[in-house]
Parts: structure tokens; sequence; C-alpha cells
């Protein structure tokens, strides 16, 4: 086998195909765009440059078929928040030989090695942990935009390296033609019905106010959870601007308390629906496609975010957002299934939410650790 860095065009392209191969005859997997991946290597696009570094390699057997990816990743403003500095690895794809994993393994790790990275977790993404993060090992169902899907023996090729998981990200579904439970819906028409609180969703022409407002809630709301780095607001600038080309304003809801952003909720239409059959491109004609999908509709959306700022968590500010939500989406008569973002097992506030919609199990991914 011989393992090469990233550094060419040609390498770059066996990189991006090599899921062709692995995922052929599975017909829940939807291949991310091409571009979407190549943001996250681009010194140009991805903000965390500014604070890290990342590379990536292939690995090719005696034929010189490509059998298997990793990319490797750090984050200056993460590593050394953890009792061990920390590095990640992630986009790692390879055939189903112990031998083969081991090596692209090796390889991450004597690159984190070398700058003086004692664990090594993964799979994650060089970027915020809404989209390539985790692995997948429950829930084998079609994927939704920006998370990943992965083969089933993925997880013993972690586990016999030695990674132990660090923490479950749970996924739940909402059936949006299902009622919420009544005792969800009473608190939210009483909580909506206060007089010091407003709520309005999303305008692109008033984005900038919507953007400051995400970033004060989110920074306050999460700031006592372990390894908490703020999030900027460039980055939220470049995911709304990413977001522009399938975003619908009245499915990213904001809640006021006396004019003070105070909990928000950011949905968005699953684009994996529009570009399903693309492999990876978005070239005029997938563009025409994309558009025309757009336009007829899909059915499910996808949770990327919420947030409620300390002082207003439960207060029931998030069950309000769900039911104005539901009062665009329902007369629409589109949308079957919201799929909730990720939660990690240790935020039992979030999970305690998502369990009072009557939201149901969706898929489960990992996020493992191992000490190198």
């Amino acid at each position: 086998m011989r393992i090469t860095e990233v550094k060419d065009r040609s390498a770059q392209q066996r990189f991006l195909n090599i899921v062709e191969e692995l995922y052929k005859n599975d017909p829940n997997y939807i291949r991310p765009l091409d571009q979407d991946i190549e943001k996250v290597f681009d010194q140009h696009a991805n903000p965390f440059f500014k604070h890290g570094e990342c590379t990536r390699w292939i690995l090719e057997d005696g034929q010189g078929n490509t059998i298997g990816r990793i990319a490797a990743f750090i984050n200056q403003k993460k590593a050394h928040l953890y009792e061990k500095t920390t590095g990640g690895i992630g986009f790692f794809e390879s055939i189903n030989q112990q031998d083969t994993a081991n090596m692209l393994f090796d390889t991450a790790k004597t690159w984190l090695k070398e700058r003086n990275i004692e664990v090594m977790e993964g799979p994650v993404n060089f970027g915020e942990n809404d989209s390539f993060w985790g692995l997948l090992v429950e829930g084998f169902t079609p994927a939704s935009y920006g998370m990943n899907y992965h083969l089933p023996y993925y997880h013993n090729l972690f586990t016999n390296y030695g990674f132990k998981t660090a923490y479950e990200q749970l996924t739940n579904i909402i059936d949006i033609k299902i009622p919420f439970p009544e005792r969800f819906t009473k608190i939210a028409q009483w909580v909506a019905s206060k007089p010091a609180y407003s709520f309005e969703h999303f305008k692109k022409s008033n984005a900038s106010k919507y953007i400051s407002d995400l970033m004060e809630i989110y920074n306050d709301g999460w700031k006592d959870f372990e390894n908490f780095v703020p999030i900027k607001r460039e980055t939220l600038e470049e995911s709304f601007k990413q977001m522009e080309v399938i975003m619908d304003e009245k499915l990213i809801w904001f809640a006021y308390a006396d004019g003070e952003p105070a909990s928000f909720v950011v949905i968005i239409p699953d684009a994996n629906q529009m570009i399903k059959g693309f492999n990876g491109k978005l070239g005029l004609l997938q563009k025409l496609k994309f558009a025309y999908r757009r336009w007829k509709g899909i059915n499910r959306m996808r949770a990327i975010v919420m947030g409620t700022k300390q002082a207003y968590q439960k207060h029931g500010l998030e069950s309000a957002l769900f039911i104005k939500l539901k009062e665009y989406v329902i007369p629409k008569n589109q949308y079957d299934e919201l799929e909730l973002s990720w939660v990690g097992d240790f935020n039992e506030k979030m999970l305690a939410i998502h369990e009072a919609t009557g939201a149901r199990f969706g898929k489960k991914h990992l996020t493992l650790r191992v000490d190198i």
C-alpha cells in the first residue's frame, strides 16, 4: 500500500471520488457536494485556518486503486481546552480491511504527534460541529445535508484501533403532521401569549441584525459547556451565505424578551433531497435540477442549531418557537418531518426539549478518542 498527501488535483479527485466505489451498492448514500468538502481544505474559504492547520491523504493498493482516505486537523482554539492536547481526524473512508484503516490512522497520528498532540479525536470536521461530525452507528437512512453517513463496518475499524467513545450524538425527528404533545402545546401557547415576549422570523433584508442576535444568544447560552469556544461573526456570516440558496426565511425564528434577543432556532430545507444523484458535482445541469427540485418542494427540514440565553432557559421559549414554526409550515402542506440537530448525550437540557416535542429517535453518531 502507498499513502500520498493530497497536494495536486489528481490526488484531490481521488480523495473525493473514492466514495463512488465504496457506496455504489448502498441506496441510502447521498454524496456530499465536492465544493462543500473542498471548502474545508481551502485556506481562503475556511476561517479556521486562521487558528489551525490541516492536511489529508489518500491510500492506494498495489494496483493503484484508491482504497482509503483521511484528514487530520488541529484547531488551536480547542486543542488546549482538554486535559490532554487534542487534535482531530475526519473524512475517513476505507475498504473493510483493518490494516488499511490502521495505516490511515497511523499516518494521521504521526502528523499530529509531530505537532505535540496527545489525543486524536474523530471523525470530526475542521470547522463547526454542525457538519461532517461523528461516526454513524445507528439509523442508516439517507443523511440530511451536512450530516455524516458511513458504512456499518467503520465502527469496528475505529474500535479495533483503540478508539473509545467520547460522547454520543443523538438525532431525533419530529413528524410535522402529528400534533405536539398536549402539555408542550399548552406551555408554548402560554409563553407565546406573554406580552413581554415577541417572535419574528429571519429577514434577508436585515441579515446583519439577526446574525448579531444569534451570536449574542449562542455565546451566552452555551458558554458554560466544557470546551466551549465563542462563535465568531465571520463564521456565522459564511454559514448564512452558504445557506442562502436554499434558505426559507420563515423557517428561522427568534424570540425576544422586552426587545432583548433571548432564543433562536435555525432550520433549513434538506438540501440533500435536492442534490441526490449529483455525484458531488454542481455544474449547469445540476443547478437546473437543483432549482427545479427546490421549486417543486421537498418534504424534510433540518434544524441546524438552537440556543437560548441562560437567563431564559426553562422559560418555554423553545416550545413557543416550534409553535410559530408550525403555524407557517402546516398550511404549506409540504414538509413531513423535521430532523433536529444532533445533541450530545451530556446535554440534558436540550435532550429534554427534544423529548417534550414528542420527537422520535432518528440516528446516533459517535465522537471517539484515542491516546497517541
